[in-house]
């Protein structure tokens, strides 16, 4: 256990997310979502989250992880088949939680772009979550001391 770090930070997401450098990618995704192969695609840590929804995840994830600020968008979710204005319910809480923290909401990508981009994640982050469209992409950004 670390003190100040969110208890479902497990050792293997953290040091996924540690590894990421500038600009990589990390998948937060849902249970249905094609973690697995998608992981395997792109050589990323897959790391299986049981239990846990999507937001729950984010929010630890967003305690440690900066969002890219150089390159808009730096966080995307995946449009709705055949409605892409729709906003479902996990969406609607992943912009919520972002733009609390201060981060711009996220895009929109259709279906198998989101797919493609999530094949060049470094971390693929598979959750418990049941609820349609509950998978977000996120780009690493910088910490910096200037």
């Amino acid at each position: 256990m670390l003190k100040n770090i969110s208890p479902l930070l497990t050792p293997d997401l953290l040091f996924g997310l540690a590894k990421m450098g500038h600009g990589d990618w990390v998948a937060v995704v849902d249970a249905n979502f094609p973690a697995d192969s998608v992981a395997h695609d792109a050589s990323a840590t897959w790391v299986q989250m049981p239990g846990l929804s999507t937001s729950e995840v984010l929010v630890a994830i967003l305690s440690v992880l900066p969002i890219d600020t150089f390159e808009l968008p730096s966080t995307l979710t995946m449009q709705v088949v055949g409605d892409a204005h729709a906003v479902p319910v996990p969406v609607a809480e992943f912009r919520a939680l972002l733009v609390k923290q201060g981060d711009a909401p996220p895009a929109t990508l259709e279906r198998f772009d989101f797919y493609a981009l999530a094949r060049t994640a470094r971390v693929v982050v598979q959750t418990g979550d049941l609820r349609k469209y509950a998978n977000i992409l996120l780009r690493k950004g910088v910490i910096a001391n200037d």
